[in-house]
């Protein structure tokens, strides 16, 4: 199965339940993946899907919140939406914890959970955007050479031109030469830029 972009993981044990709002969903424009359980899910469930999940928290096996940790334990970054039967305060704090769009309950409000869903795609495309970034800072990154990366550690962390000539046992001509030859292969015109891009890369854990 290749899910298309727009598609709802719903993850729910309650035939009925899943059916109906894979039938609603359906209605509203989404493409629609069904699951009776997290195990058939996580056994299905392939790092190119784009979308977000419906979990369901009290299911045989593994539960709902187990699923949702696990999910973002393994580097997952489909946004979920949490669905329970038995609303608690408990339950919703570890929803949230594990960066839960929402915690809904049962029976659903139509109105709320495509509210939701709305505001899920949307941390989606946050998210892929930012992970574009980051790729793109790291590829550029690559193709400076080790004293350039040495001059541009020391011009992010604020230091002028002397104090890095001093140093890195350069002259300060020899600084000017490598600020502007990594400005160049980085594609940026700032020093302000050149941090952000820094700033991009450390968060791969790359810096």
């Amino acid at each position: 199965m290749v899910p298309s972009p727009n598609t709802v993981f719903i993850i729910e044990d309650d035939q009925s339940v899943r059916d109906a709002l894979g039938l609603l969903l359906g209605l509203q424009g989404f493409s629609v993946a069904l699951f009776a359980d997290a195990e058939s899910f996580l056994a299905a469930r392939r790092p190119d899907w784009y979308g977000c999940l419906l979990i369901d928290i009290r299911m045989p096996g593994m539960d709902g919140l187990t699923l949702q940790k696990r999910l973002l334990e393994s580097g997952c970054w489909l946004p979920a939406i949490v669905m329970t039967g038995h609303g608690d305060v408990e339950s919703a704090r570890q929803a949230f914890r594990a960066r839960a769009v929402d915690f809904l309950e049962k029976p659903i409000d139509h109105d709320k959970l495509l509210r939701a869903i709305d505001e899920a795609f949307s941390r989606q495309s946050a998210s892929q955007e930012h992970r574009h970034r980051q790729k793109e800072a790291a590829r550029l990154l690559a193709n400076l050479t080790p004293r350039e990366k040495e001059v541009m550690e020391q011009v992010v962390a604020g230091r002028h031109n002397r104090e890095i000539a001093r140093a890195l046992d350069i002259s300060p001509r020899t600084v000017e030469v490598h600020k502007a030859r990594l400005l160049a292969k980085l594609e940026v015109s700032s020093i302000a830029d050149l941090v952000r891009l820094s700033l991009q890369n450390r968060d791969t854990g790359q810096g």
